[in-house]
């Protein structure tokens, strides 16, 4: 093989590559020694010709080199000037009434949002055995207050920005810190330098209430139009601990989901969904979605076009929005957000931004609406849900217990169908009546059942009696219940609300000692056994003992406040059976014997 003396693998042209170092290296010490101009005397202005050394920017925190303007003379295009070392990572921390704020200068995010007050806590889960402790007066430590903005580790902080192209934006930037005043509320700078980027973010409180501003200049200090893309960032650790995946009989689940409104539709990521095909459009709000609280960035003037990232894994979720950047030297691009870190309270998130907000942010009078009451999501049974509540919401207001609220919830529904509950007492006292001949036709045609229930059915048709007629006021119970339970899971007004005693402290949970559905489990059996059987001896056996058993089984993970619904509904049932049978019964001794149905029929029967 030819030795190619231009080849770099070739050892002539390594020497010469060597001999050119070393050349260099002398012609730039002689310099240096014997022909550099001499610098200014010590204490002379002007370190550096266009360089500016910021003033401190806050207490214990050096001010940083500024980047030279762009032009400087000495700087090529795309160069920049040596950068100072970053500032010292700090923490900073910010107490308002609502939430407790914690904040990282190492990429200007949230390390803690702690939500103050007795509801804005994790849900709690009990086992049996402490659910009797606390039964009989043992004192069980409460969950820990709710904090929503808990790092993912190894992963931007939450409100923590990137830079992606060709000159990047760590997440881990050092920033400056600057606080500002607290006489309307409070505000915090952040500033951080890399490469051609200057990023100041500026966070601003309202007085009270669980929203902020989110303010993003980025500006570009090089002499050359820089493009990429700004990503926003929020992430929360998930602890097993206090969240829960669904199952038939292991519970109804609490999983938070990383989200993003896009164009008109919301986007949810649980572990285990399958990731959105599109999100890229106008971006409306982005967060983490929990059960009772929301994490949510929003776009202060309006819908704004990029696209979201969405990640669920067991132990976090997390999302990023991305937005087109393109600045040219020396100009600046600003970014406003909205955000929230709260509960999901409808009254709270139907105004944002809040009247309060947009004083401060000195918003237009009619800001843009993002809808995150939209994150209520009550699915197709909204409107029954929404009027449940409005009920229980007025007798809240009167009794002032969410249990008790439930418990007369269950009277007016009762009372509204209290009509249909007699026309079914009566179609099934009418089939009571007609028990011996339906026996006689058991009997007869004990081989062929279709023959059976055709003579049943003429039976029936001959009687002017609805076989049926008894399951409608359960057909329409069931909607109320299905209601109710979506609006268990769904309504902070309820969350962590008790209905009374030391277990029962918080009715869109389960019961832990399972007192409720036991209890509910041994009604709807007397309930069944006091209802006139229009079946054959096996299958009321199945309806009386089995059903009962299955449909308690299956509520032993479900909110104690719809075991308390359940239950409340059969106890009235039972009276409500007992009572009508009584007038019934005195109905028939003025008719001559026969349920009015009956007694209807054979008039009838006499007429020529």
């Amino acid at each position: 093989m030819t030795n190619d003396p231009l080849s770099p693998q070739s050892n002539d042209s390594q020497k010469r590559l060597l001999l050119a170092l070393a050349l260099s290296f002398a012609a730039t010490a002689a310099y240096t020694f014997f022909f550099a101009p001499k610098g200014p005397p010590p204490g002379a202005e002007g370190a550096d010709a266009g360089v500016e050394v910021a003033a401190t920017v806050d207490a214990g925190t050096p001010g940083m080199a500024a980047v030279p303007p762009p032009g400087t003379p000495g700087e090529d295009a795309g160069t920049h000037a040596e950068e100072a070392p970053p500032p010292p990572a700090r923490t900073v921390e910010f107490s308002r009434p609502e939430v407790k704020y914690t904040f990282s200068s190492e990429g200007a995010g949230l390390t803690a949002a702690v939500l103050q007050g007795t509801k804005m806590r994790e849900q709690q889960s009990l086992t049996v055995k402490e659910g009797f402790e606390k039964l009989f007066g043992k004192d069980i430590p409460p969950p820990p207050q709710m904090n929503v903005a808990h790092p993912v580790p190894g992963q931007p902080l939450p409100l923590a920005v990137t830079i992606e192209g060709s000159a990047p934006l760590a997440a881990n930037t050092r920033y400056a810190v600057q606080e500002g005043p607290t006489d309307n509320g409070g505000s915090v700078a952040f500033t951080g330098r890399q490469g051609p980027w200057e990023v100041t973010k500026t966070i601003l409180w309202p007085r009270d209430g669980f929203e902020f501003t989110y303010t993003l200049q980025v500006r570009n200090t090089s002499a050359q139009p820089q493009a990429g893309e700004l990503k926003v960032h929020y992430g929360r650790a998930i602890d097993p601990e206090f969240e829960h995946a669904p199952s038939f009989f292991g519970g109804v689940g609490n999983l938070s989901r990383s989200a993003c409104w896009v164009e008109d539709k919301l986007h949810n990521l649980s572990p285990g969904d399958k990731p959105p095909e599109e999100t890229r459009g106008p971006i409306s709000f982005f967060g983490i979605n929990q059960q009772y609280f929301l994490s949510a960035l929003y776009p202060l003037d309006g819908a704004l076009n990029g696209h979201c990232t969405l990640t669920a894994t067991p132990t976090a979720r997390e999302v990023s929005a991305g937005f087109p950047l393109n600045v040219a030297p020396g100009q600046v691009a600003t970014f406003r957000f909205g955000g929230y870190l709260g509960p999901k309270d409808p009254d709270l998130l139907r105004p944002v931004p809040g009247a309060e907000l947009s004083a401060a942010a000195g918003l237009s009078a009619t800001p843009y609406h993002p809808r995150l009451e939209d994150t209520v999501d009550f699915g197709i049974w909204a409107v029954v849900c929404k009027l449940l509540l409005a009920i229980m919401k007025f007798f809240h207001g009167i009794v002032g217990n969410w249990g008790v609220a439930i418990i007369l919830l269950t009277v007016v529904v009762k009372l509204a169908l209290l009509p249909l509950t007699y026309r079914s007492m009566v179609s099934m006292e009418a089939v009571k009546v007609l028990q011996p001949k339906m026996d006689e036709i058991r009997k007869k045609f004990a081989d062929d059942k279709e023959r059976q229930n055709l003579e049943i059915m003429k039976l029936y048709q001959e009687a002017k009696v609805n076989p049926l007629g008894g399951c409608l006021p359960l057909l329409i119970q069931m909607p109320v219940w299905i209601a109710l339970f979506t609006s268990l899971r769904n309504s902070f007004e309820i969350y962590g609300e008790p209905f009374f005693g030391p277990i029962w402290r918080d009715l869109t949970y389960k019961d832990p000692t399972y007192i409720l559905p036991l209890a509910l489990g041994v009604s709807m059996i007397i309930t069944q056994k006091m209802q006139p059987q229009m079946m054959d001896a096996a299958q009321a056996r199945m309806m009386t003992w089995i059903m009962p058993i299955i449909f308690t089984f299956t509520l032993l993970q479900y909110p104690a406040g719809l075991s308390l619904y359940i239950f409340t509904n059969n106890v009235l049932s039972i009276g409500q059976q007992w009572g009508l049978r009584k007038w019934l019964d005195r109905k028939k001794n003025q008719t001559g014997g026969g349920t009015p149905a009956m007694a209807a029929t054979a008039g009838g029967g006499k007429r020529k």
